[in-house]
């Protein structure tokens, strides 16, 4: 069940529930959260530290899942008036991108948590493009003490 009422799409207010800042922020609206999903979104700009050739690379992809899992910790610890919290990607696998995005279009991320044990975390991420699949992982993240 989602637990906001609608879109959040205030680029502040995210960026608040990130430890990353600009220019290395890469989601900018909240479509869906709950305890153990959420949905976000990524538009990509021109002047995007990971757009090259009117295109989004790989490791954009793969920095874009790992934010989105960041904005899940970050919106948990904001509804409980806790600091946003700082994590490290543990591990990446199972990683398939079957395309890079053009700049000005926009990603719809999915985080599902699969596992959560103390302050590691193990998610399924799927990033979509116009509708299509273009590249889903499994990261590890674990949050600093």
């Amino acid at each position: 069940m989602n637990l906001i009422k609608s879109t959040i799409t205030d680029v502040a207010f995210i960026g608040n529930l990130i430890p990353q800042k600009e220019p290395f922020v890469m989601v900018d609206s909240l479509f869906y959260f709950s305890e153990n999903k959420i949905i976000s979104g990524f538009t990509i700009t021109p002047n995007n530290l990971f757009a090259k050739n009117n295109y989004f690379h790989e490791a954009g992809l793969i920095e874009n899942m790992a934010q989105t899992i960041a904005l899940h910790k970050g919106f948990t610890n904001f509804q409980k008036k806790l600091s946003t919290p700082v994590g490290y990607i543990g591990a990446i696998k199972k990683t398939e991108i079957f395309k890079l995005p053009q700049i000005n279009k926009t990603l719809i991320t999915t985080v599902t948590i699969m596992h959560e044990i103390m302050d590691v975390t193990l998610v399924s991420a799927t990033v979509e493009c116009d509708g299509d699949l273009i590249a889903n992982a499994e990261i590890k993240t674990a949050l600093a003490k």
